[in-house]
């Protein structure tokens, strides 16, 4: 029965991206010789994520609420929306204090080889909120990779016909980079020295 328990742990940690079998392992031997109410609080937040963080519906972040706090602030600006690959990639952006505009999340980027097309990110939804006449400007922050540039090439050709300027982070992220990863000096210098499609 421990052992049927500690390998089914081991097997669905292990399903997290990065975590092999053995750091899988580690983590559950360490959960072990904790108090049992380490455990229990881990396992319950875990838990309580599908029921109480949702998307919201207007840039399809993560929240708790049907508008996120951005999309709700009536102080940020509607005429620029900066579309970034993933929610994390947000709070990359926030961290510099130099965009005040709302945000769009594609979940993810262009990948034909990994079956990845223009069905499979929330591009329709970006064209929607497009057609409101208000944007001005859409600004591409995918990563700075194959994939992210097919993204943000592909997206210009899309939204250029609707008169809206479409502008993408300029490379002072080195090349490679996924943006949650990158400092807060190079996002700052990449927002200001973004350039037209």
């Amino acid at each position: 029965m421990t052992t049927n328990a500690l390998s089914t742990a081991i097997s669905q940690l292990s399903r997290f991206p990065g975590i092999g079998e053995r750091t899988a392992s580690r983590m559950i031997y360490w959960l072990l010789r904790q108090e049992p109410e380490t455990a229990i609080a881990i396992g319950t937040a875990l838990c309580e994520l599908p029921t109480t963080v949702k998307r919201c519906k207007r840039c399809f972040t993560l929240c708790s609420t049907d508008l996120c706090k951005i999309c709700a602030n009536p102080k940020r600006t509607s005429e620029i929306i900066c579309v970034v690959e993933r929610p994390q990639d947000i709070d990359t952006i926030e961290t510099t204090g130099e965009f005040n505009g709302t945000y769009h999340v594609l979940d993810g980027a262009l990948s034909p080889l990994e079956g990845i097309g223009p069905d499979q990110l929330r591009i329709r939804e970006l064209l929607r909120r497009l057609q409101s006449k208000e944007v001005k400007e859409v600004l591409v922050a995918c990563d700075p990779d194959t994939e992210g540039d097919a993204t943000a090439m592909y997206l210009a050709t899309l939204i250029k016909p609707l008169d809206v300027k479409v502008t993408r982070l300029a490379h002072g992220i080195a090349v490679g980079t996924e943006l949650e990863y990158a400092n807060k000096s190079s996002v700052m210098r990449a927002l200001a020295n973004r350039h037209e499609l």
